[in-house]
């Protein structure tokens, strides 16, 4: 986290953007379509700068150290799990963990969810892809 705070007034402006889920002095949380976003437009070659200014971001109010932390975050993130690895997941991990066996029926049911993901998300690249094809022609 980075060591500079913000006014109420940063507050404020920053509360207004769409890809601010939540903001307070010491911290901000952006919406995971802004994490995908930011990916998309880092892999065409932006800066992380360029990008946060595009999307209506004050580089003042958030500094660079904060800029410069979230992407590498991000960047880490997809690298290792993709686009499930933007995901704010902190409202669906409250709790302390299960630590009793699961039965073959429901390992069977998390491993079905799993693959059906990791086909949407393949459809979905898919898609993205043969737009692109049709974008250069």
């Amino acid at each position: 986290m980075s060591k500079k705070t913000f006014t109420e007034k940063e507050i404020k402006q920053l509360k207004t953007n769409k890809y601010v889920k939540s903001v307070s002095s010491k911290g901000i949380t952006y919406t995971d379509e802004f994490k995908q976003i930011f990916i998309a437009e880092k892999e065409k070659g932006k800066f992380a700068r360029d990008i946060f200014k595009e999307y209506g971001f004050d580089i003042e109010a958030l500094g660079t150290d904060r800029i410069k932390s979230a992407s590498k975050r991000w960047q880490k993130a997809y690298k290792e799990n993709g686009i499930i690895g933007l995901r704010d997941t902190r409202a669906g991990n409250s709790g302390r963990p299960t630590d009793r066996e699961l039965s073959l029926e429901e390992k069977n049911a998390r491993l079905e969810a799993q693959i059906n993901l990791l086909k949407a998300e393949n459809e979905l690249l898919k898609k993205i892809r043969f737009a692109e094809r049709g974008m250069r022609k």
